[in-house]
C-alpha cells in the first residue's frame, strides 16, 4: 500500500477578492474529488486572494499505481483554468 500527499502551492491570476478566490479553489476541489476520488483541502494561504495552497491525499495499492494517479492528478491540476502552478511537493508514506 502506498499514501502519497501533493502538494500545490497556486497563483490565482486577476482575483480581486477573497469570494473569487473560493469559487476558483471550490471548482478545482470539486472536479478533483469527481475525477479521481480523492481527499483534497486548502492548506494554506487562506486570508491571501491571489494565492492558494491545495493538498490531494491518495491511497494506492501500489507505487505504481500511486505514480500513474500522481501524475494524471499533476496534469489535470497544471491545465486548470482559473489557477498557475508555482511549485508542487509530493511526498510519499
Amino acid at each position: 500500500m502506498t499514501v502519497l500527499v501533493l502538494t500545490w502551492e497556486l497563483a490565482i491570476p486577476g482575483c480581486r477578492s477573497l469570494k473569487e478566490k473560493r469559487m476558483a479553489i471550490r471548482s478545482l476541489k470539486d472536479r478533483l474529488r469527481n475525477k479521481f476520488n480523492v481527499s483534497i483541502a486548502e492548506t494554506g494561504q487562506q486570508d491571501v486572494h491571489d494565492r492558494a495552497e491545495v493538498t490531494v491525499a491518495l491511497v494506492a495499492s501500489d507505487g505504481r499505481s500511486a505514480d500513474r494517479a500522481a501524475t494524471a492528478i499533476d496534469l489535470f491540476v497544471g491545465d486548470h483554468p482559473r489557477v498557475v502552478v508555482i511549485r508542487m511537493l509530493r511526498e510519499e508514506r
